[in-house]
């Protein structure tokens, strides 16, 4: 069977198991759609968060960074796993015992301030947009190379099914295809870098096998991929603090890291759904278990893509380029611009005037079609006349492949089975949507439950408002979508963007929240308001509008650490200047501060539905 066809098999069947997996935890009742019906066992529950937490950026993007980076690509793996320490240890079991639905629901309340909930509200929504368009990127990225469709159609596939089980179970449906959506995509991941280990260095362990001597040179890999580097100009792969990733930027970057996964809500509205504190703990201890298994793999996979690379491609003429580079033409997500010499050169940026290899992803077709005619004319006229596509593209900094494709293209790079190769694709589709879905419900909720219901119409019924999440969730699939075709960056620049976002509003608010009695409503809305003003201000600046990073140089991927220092240190210096909280909103933070049996806490199942 050929890859499109073992393709269709694996991505059939699993498909049909999510959709039957939603079908039968549909539910009738806000409780199993906001929070599962709060009955998921910590280990199941952990599985759960594991997929909802490894997206496309995780399963797609983050070894193509470490890949590209190198030794500075290891603040992907330190920030987004370290968050979840923070999580267990700071906030989750406290919202547990909050209980309730939603992090505006917990701002909204114990700052007993609807302005507060609004602005949690919308820098929900914010965040969740701004991390879906990543998700349904790396769904088109998938169908597009896969099953050989344009990227649109892959999105709107994507689009169509997230949509469906989705509005089907809710967070129920949602718990229960994502357990099945872990096991796919960390399967899909783990044996392909296994075998490509074992063929590559005869080591069945990936981890060990990085570290050892490539079978047909008796150099170890992480030596000869240093020396490769040094040749093609590029920095060594296993240097540290080079170039932008020196080290106030490495620290900043993984500190927005884990206090981003700490304040992101589709992941924390997970703990919600478990029994009681307890649980919520474990939760924590096994979300992080699960997402090691892959994390702990992913720099040897790295490791691996970049080898091939340059293995396959320099020096290749058109003649000889291998299939892989071929089929992944196709999407345009890397493409060969001939200097005229009949050779392929991929350089770094000490040789920059030398580099021939591209991803064309960020540009539209009519606007690389242009700049291939103008290259091919001056080509044609040895330089005399039309442009030089390779000068454009360095301009447009589009050197290499895209970082999105490498986890996919690598089965191919060892040409390893078909089945395998089909296999890495069922499990990137599973990463994006699992996320994507997690990000959809928090956008319904937030719009259904604590704009619609909280605020607007208290009176609403039941049935009311299970609709108008339905409906939310229609709506949130279409803008999402519409990220996919049109999106912002590659896959991890998105996510990362979103962490910071994170870090900048929500975190603050509820730590202080939890540990700071004295803190009321106007410190608070003023913090967050400051942390995401200041960070989105940064991020779009420094990336679409040109702007220096005139903040010590810090990059956009780490400026959410300032912007939370600044809701810090605003929330606090505001705080002695405000209002105290009532008795009620202080008693209510010393309630859910008790250990479980300390004292009377607060009754979970018979408290008021919000």
């Amino acid at each position: 069977m050929t890859v499109q066809a073992w393709t269709f098999l694996f991505t059939g069947l699993t498909f049909g198991l999510y959709l039957y997996l939603a079908f039968r935890a549909r539910v009738r009742d806000t409780q199993g759609f906001y929070v599962a019906g709060r009955g998921v066992p910590a280990i199941l529950n952990g599985m759960a968060t594991a997929a909802d937490w490894m997206s496309a950026a995780s399963f797609l993007s983050m070894a193509g960074l470490i890949s590209f980076l190198g030794y500075a690509g290891g603040v992907y793996l330190m920030g987004w796993t370290g968050g979840f320490v923070l999580l267990a240890l700071l906030l989750a079991p406290y919202l547990r015992k909050f209980g309730h639905f939603t992090v505006p629901d917990f701002v909204g309340d114990r700052y007993e301030s609807s302005i507060a909930r609004l602005v949690a509200l919308l820098c929900a929504l914010f965040i969740s947009f701004t991390y879906v368009a990543g998700q349904m990127r790396g769904v088109g990225i998938v169908f597009a190379r896969f099953l050989e469709v344009d990227v649109n159609v892959g999105v709107a596939i994507g689009m169509a099914l997230v949509f469906v089980y989705a509005t089907l179970g809710g967070m129920k449906g949602i718990t229960w295809t994502q357990i099945a959506q872990y096991w796919v995509l960390i399967l899909a991941y783990v044996i392909p870098v296994v075998a490509i280990s074992w063929q590559l260095t005869g080591q069945p362990v990936p981890q060990i096998g990085m570290g050892s001597n490539v079978q047909e040179t008796a150099v170890p890999l992480l030596a000869k991929l240093d020396q490769i580097q040094r040749d093609l100009g590029f920095t060594e792969y296993t240097a540290a603090f080079t170039g932008e990733w020196d080290k106030i930027n490495v620290f900043c970057t993984a500190l927005a890291l884990m206090v981003g996964t700490a304040g992101l809500p589709h992941v924390i509205v997970r703990f919600y759904t478990v029994k009681n504190v307890r649980a919520a703990r474990w939760s924590g201890f096994w979300a992080l278990f699960f997402i090691a298994m892959l994390y702990l793999t992913a720099p040897a996979t790295a490791a691996f893509a970049r080898y091939y690379v340059f293995d396959s491609l320099q020096g290749k003429t058109a003649a000889e380029l291998p299939d892989w580079y071929r089929t992944w033409e196709k999407t345009g997500l890397v493409v060969w611009l001939d200097d005229g010499d009949g050779k392929l050169c991929y350089s770094g940026p000490k040789q920059q005037d030398k580099n021939e290899l591209f991803r064309t992803g960020a540009l539209s077709t009519e606007q690389f079609a242009t700049i291939r005619a103008q290259h091919q004319q001056w080509l044609d006229t040895k330089g005399s006349g039309g442009v030089d596509g390779r000068a454009v593209m360095t301009a447009k900094k589009l050197s290499g492949p895209d970082a999105d494709i490498l986890v996919l293209a690598t089965p191919e790079m060892a040409q390893l089975a078909a089945w395998i190769i089909a296999l890495v694709a069922a499990g990137g589709l599973a990463a994006a949507l699992s996320t994507a879905s997690g990000l959809l419900l928090v956008i319904s909720s937030s719009i259904a439950h604590d704009l619609y219901y909280r605020m607007l119409r208290p009176q609403a019924t039941e049935a009311q408002r299970l609709r108008l999440s339905r409906t939310t969730i229609g709506v949130a699939v279409v803008i999402a979508g519409v990220f996919g075709i049109y999106p912002p960056g590659f896959v991890s620049q998105v996510v990362a963007f979103a962490f910071g976002l994170a870090a900048a509003s929500f975190f603050p608010v509820l730590v202080l929240g939890i540990f700071g009695k004295r803190t009321g409503a106007i410190p608070a809305v003023v913090g967050m308001l400051t942390g995401i003003g200041f960070t989105a201000s940064y991020i779009l600046g420094t990336v679409y509008f040109g702007w220096t990073k005139w903040c010590f140089g810090i990059g956009p991927q780490g400026i959410g650490v300032v912007g939370m220092l600044l809701n810090f240190v605003v929330a606090l210096l505001l705080t002695p200047l405000c209002p105290a909280p009532s008795a009620n909103a202080q008693a209510m933070v010393d309630r859910i501060r008790e250990p479980e049996g300390a004292g009377p806490g607060v009754d979970i199942e018979a408290a008021p539905e919000h």
